[in-house]
């Protein structure tokens, strides 16, 4: 048996993973994000991998520790989390009657149960990367919706300022993909992927 680990500390991936009926522990990681990637799908694996090595190298038992990280882009702009009313402001006014995309890069970790004690070296355990990209189209907005969007406080933990599963639910027109991709975690591509090498990771 495998433990898993979520590398993440987010509360929206802790809930998914649980609605699904994952048994896991949380261990966040401290390390320093650093991106050499350009592309954002390769950005978001870059850091999902990052997170995902720095927690496995604290673990020493049998374990499946799955890093995740989440971007938004638009005409080739990464957006990240806003640090203030003004990022969120104009990071809103870019999405507000246009199509972006959301992209998520997972990074699972296989840790073997027998061995020298795992040193964050690629070769003495098993990785998978994926990214998963959904589409997103958001209703014309006018200041004030985005003014009162902003005054609620949901957009300063989220890649590209809103949270589908929250108020910005209502500005959505249509997206085109996973969903739970858009909250941050594509559980059933994970679970598909893990399938696919054999783990099963509700067993």
């Amino acid at each position: 048996m495998y433990k898993i680990i979520l590398a993440s500390g987010s509360p929206r991936r802790k809930e998914i993973l649980e609605q699904v009926g994952v048994e896991f522990t949380v261990i966040t990681s401290d390390k320093e994000e650093r991106i050499t990637k350009i592309r954002p799908e390769e950005i978001v694996k870059e850091l999902a991998c990052e997170k995902a090595l720095d927690v496995a190298g604290k673990i020493k038992e049998k374990s499946i520790i799955i890093g995740a990280d989440t971007m938004v882009a638009i005409d080739g702009q990464v957006l990240g989390k806003p640090k203030n009313p003004a990022e969120a402001k104009a990071m809103l006014q870019m999405l507000q009657g246009n199509r972006h995309q959301v992209y998520t890069g997972v990074s699972v970790v296989v840790k073997p149960e027998k061995g020298p004690e795992y040193k964050g070296k690629k070769e003495e355990a098993k990785i998978i990367n994926f990214a998963e990209k959904t589409e997103v189209w958001v209703y014309p907005m006018k200041k004030a919706q985005i003014d009162r969007y902003i005054a609620c406080g949901e957009s300063y933990d989220k890649a590209g300022g809103y949270g589908i599963q929250g108020k910005f639910a209502v500005n959505i027109e249509k997206i085109e993909g996973d969903y739970y991709n858009i909250v941050g975690f594509p559980v059933s591509k994970l679970y598909t992927v893990l399938m696919e090498e054999g783990i099963d990771i509700l067993s």
